[in-house]
């Protein structure tokens, strides 16, 4: 990746306003190819804020966001999923009732090649279709290690494994830029070593490029090439985890005082 490379995502100036209070201010932020970048700061500044103004979900009060160079602000939600940006939740959103198999299916259908019209008139047309999404699923739940639990309820999985599941459908939509908003939530330390390696594995497996919003701070400093700090909307830091760590603006606004070893 050169020095040269254009952005995946970029983010100019953008604000997000509600009345009168600011969620975020002329936010910059590039993201290049490959990478894997922290989103990082305390409740309320503004992180699934960014999200939901790159996705479509929030409309920005001023700026720009660009996806491959193209201006994407005012894009449905369905059509920036489309363009292949993903996302997951801060709380996990499944269908407890339907099976770990469909639940990654979901994911997949805006790539079956048919709408519902069709589905209803062309028979055979959803039928391959149907098959070739749920080979995909499967291909899918292999690669996170939920083989096992294909036709399991959702609803009857550990968090830990619900999580992944999450993950697993928004994998299935074949995205180029998966953002993940606080996927270590809930999670006992354990299935969090399990998520990093796990975050790792995807990136590699998928070519992905990841932006990352997480509280746990030994996931971010261990998993991100670069993070970006926000506070009450705006951008008061960016750099690589050692920077971040010992930046005297992150640690008054949200590490705390460092430790006397650090």
């Amino acid at each position: 990746m050169g020095a040269e490379a254009q952005p995946i995502l970029q983010l100019q100036g953008c604000t997000v306003r509600f009345g009168g209070l600011t969620a975020l201010s002329a936010l910059d932020l590039a993201v290049a190819p490959g990478e894997l970048v922290g989103l990082i700061g305390p409740n309320g500044a503004g992180k699934s804020t960014t999200f939901n103004a790159i996705t479509g979900v929030y409309p920005l009060s001023e700026g720009l966001v660009r996806f491959e160079g193209r201006p994407i602000n005012g894009t449905p939600p369905h059509r920036v999923a489309r363009l292949g940006i993903a996302r997951t939740f801060q709380t996990v959103r499944l269908f407890g009732n339907l099976s770990v198999l469909d639940n990654v299916k979901c994911g997949a259908h805006m790539h079956a090649g048919y709408g519902w019209l069709q589905a209803i008139v062309l028979g055979h047309a959803r039928m391959v279709g149907e098959r070739r999404l749920t080979l995909q699923a499967r291909e899918v739940l292999a690669l996170v290690g939920l083989s096992d639990w294909a036709q399991a309820k959702a609803s009857s999985l550990p968090y830990g494994g619900e999580r992944l599941v999450e993950i697993a459908r928004a994998l299935a939509g074949e995205p180029k830029l998966l953002l993940l908003d606080e996927p270590a939530a809930g999670m006992n330390p354990q299935e969090t070593d399990t998520l990093l390696g796990f975050i790792r594995r995807i990136r590699e497996a998928f070519g992905l490029t990841i932006v990352l919003i997480e509280h746990d701070m030994r996931l971010v400093m261990n998993v991100c090439e670069r993070i970006c700090v926000l506070d009450h909307g705006e951008r008061i830091a960016e750099g690589a985890p050692h920077e971040i760590r010992a930046d005297p603006r992150v640690i008054g606004a949200y590490l705390g005082e460092p430790e006397a070893d650090a």
